[in-house]
């Protein structure tokens, strides 16, 4: 089994691009607090978002935006100046905008799956 649910906020904001076929990909930081007090941490991803998904959230996401992510975790490889290098991220299947503001800055709600 390989899923993961995470709540959080972006660290920054999306960062959409089109494959070669014309796919859309967005990529999410998003930075997740656990704990309370002195003992509070934030770990931090990278999510992937695929599709329709990925316009929407380029279009109501913003920096400080908070989300909830489902998806599954994913291992890139690749080789750089004859090392061998990898990074987990988090393929996104579902991502709900839990505070978002739109170009009129007006705070809504969305539910999105790709």
């Amino acid at each position: 089994m390989n899923s993961v649910c995470l709540i959080g906020n972006l660290t920054k904001d999306p960062e959409l691009r089109y494959t070669p076929q014309g796919t859309a990909v967005s990529v999410l930081s998003i930075a997740v607090n656990e704990g309370y007090g002195d003992k509070k941490e934030a770990h931090f991803f990278q999510c992937q978002v695929w599709g329709k998904t990925a316009e929407n959230c380029n279009q109501y996401l913003t920096k400080g935006s908070k989300v909830g992510i489902t998806g599954s975790l994913r291992q890139q490889r690749w080789e750089k100046d004859g090392n061998k290098k990898s990074k987990i991220i988090i393929n996104a299947q579902r991502i709900e905008f839990l505070t978002t503001k739109n170009k009129e800055e007006k705070e809504e709600n969305f539910d999105f799956q790709g």
